[in-house]
């Protein structure tokens, strides 16, 4: 059995070039601002992890979990915070399959 880290290694050391569950919630967070965009949440501990989630749905009920519901600035932001990630993980060999592996069954 391996010991799982007590610390998260930051969405810039994420696999997939940061398209994970963990790496959502820090974008979305982002997007609404609850912390910086240069903030990787690196040595975050879960308890951290788990706080800015709870932050984070509580922005996303405000506008119904959608993303057409959000302000055009928050739209606009949410738009370039998330383009550019999927750029990245593009480049980091990501392919978006993972996501969308289970929709055909």
């Amino acid at each position: 059995m391996t010991n799982k880290p007590k610390t998260y290694i930051g969405i810039n050391n994420e696999i997939n070039g940061g398209m994970t569950t963990i790496g959502k919630i820090i974008r979305d967070a982002w997007v609404f601002e609850l912390i910086e965009e240069t903030e990787t949440c690196e040595g975050w501990n879960l308890a951290g992890i788990d706080a800015l989630l709870e932050k984070v749905n509580n922005e996303w009920d405000k506008y119904s979990c959608l993303v057409g519901f959000l302000p055009p600035e928050l739209r606009e932001r949410h738009q370039r915070i998330h383009d550019v990630a999927i750029q990245n993980a593009k480049k980091a060999g990501w392919s978006g399959e993972s996501e969308t592996d289970d929709e055909d069954e």
